[in-house]
């Protein structure tokens, strides 16, 4: 079975309903797999740019999930992703947490993550700040996997594996202005004890942003193919695209087949948007020297989507009280029809920001 690049764009455009339908946000799928909320806020945008209805859900709860970034999951998904985001394995959790600040301390694999998750259970019965958390945490957890940071001037727990025990301990983001506040997620259960169902996640990737290989949803879970391999879903069916190997669930075969036809549409995605996280991104945006325009180590841009291609990035900023400036940097001209569905896009995020009015700038390359 062969596709193209073009029949795999305009499938994910289609799985992730960037058409706009007028659905409850819980209801979207890509709540199947979460939408990263980083920074604070594309969560919001990521959802208003997938329906006409109102992006605020009380259905849906902010925590950190997958490598320990933030994401917004629906509240009745939480025990079940808790377990299976869970690592499989000793190796599997000493990938995701392995930094250079506790290389040895990351080769505890799952006994750190016990540690860490039921001691953040323990510390967190109400809201606290982060630093309070991570202060109380570091005292509960083997030695080895905290370090001295110069910034805070402090021994503490290392970052990565901190945020990626939040959901197993149970605990919610509630940002507070500035501040990173954590609270029990109502009606927590205890730490989990293995992992359960892990090939959930992956076919939810494969769903979403699929043909996929298991090294690219390795990337996406933040550990090794090897370990990827361990949770791998069985119900796949092989795929080439463009001559190279790739998986899908096979339920959704006759969909990426169906998808000839290029989507015609524009849409203002923010960083971290689900369309972004496809971890083939030569495949997203053939031409490589982009890529470091639009996936940066900090700061990332948003993105112009149009018609399944990445046409361009885009920044926003308030400018006074009610005006938001968005600075457009197209890769290419764009046609007369996709500026004035640009335009229209960037007064939906004023809009959605709290701003009267847009000011829309056409940035030169």
């Amino acid at each position: 079975m062969n596709v193209d690049r073009l029949q795999v764009l305009a499938y994910r455009v289609a799985a992730q309903q960037l058409d706009r339908p007028d659905l409850p946000p819980a209801s979207l799928a890509v709540l199947d797999l979460g939408v990263q909320d980083t920074p604070y806020g594309s969560a919001r945008l990521a959802v208003a740019a997938r329906t006409s209805a109102d992006p605020d859900d009380d259905a849906l709860t902010l925590v950190w999930s997958t490598r320990g970034a933030p994401h917004l999951h629906r509240t009745a998904d939480l025990t079940a992703l808790a377990a299976a985001l869970w690592p499989v394995s000793d190796a599997d959790a000493t990938a995701r947490i392995a930094t250079t600040q506790i290389r040895e301390g990351a080769k505890l694999g799952l006994t750190a993550f016990r540690a860490a998750a039921k001691a953040m259970h323990e510390v967190v019965r109400g809201p606290m700040t982060k630093g309070e958390v991570s202060t109380a945490v570091s005292a509960l957890v083997p030695e080895g996997v905290t370090y001295w940071c110069r910034s805070c001037n402090a021994q503490h727990i290392s970052g990565a594996l901190f945020q990626q025990v939040g959901l197993a301990a149970g605990v919610r983001l509630a940002p507070r202005g500035s501040a990173t506040t954590l609270a029990p997620i109502g009606n927590r259960r205890g730490v989990p004890g293995q992992s359960v169902a892990a090939d959930s996640v992956i076919t939810a990737y494969l769903r979403l942003l699929g043909p996929a290989t298991p090294a690219e949803a390795a990337k996406f879970m933040g550990t090794t193919p090897t370990e990827i391999k361990r949770m791998w879903p069985k119900d796949l069916a092989e795929v080439k695209v463009d001559g190279r190997r790739a998986w899908l669930p096979a339920d959704r075969v006759d969909l990426l087949l169906d998808a000839t036809r290029r989507p015609r549409l524009l849409r203002l995605l923010p960083p971290s948007d689900p369309y972004l996280q496809a971890r083939d991104r030569a495949l997203l945006v053939p031409d490589k020297s982009r890529h470091a325009e639009i996936w940066r180590m900090l700061g990332n841009p948003g993105a112009i989507l149009m018609d399944g291609e990445i046409a361009g990035v885009w920044r926003a900023k308030t400018a006074g009280r009610n005006t938001l400036d968005v600075t457009v940097t197209a890769f290419d001209p764009l046609p007369r029809d996709a500026v004035a569905a640009l335009e229209e896009e960037a007064s939906r995020i004023a809009a959605l920001r709290g701003a009267q009015n847009v000011r829309v700038v056409h940035a030169k390359t």
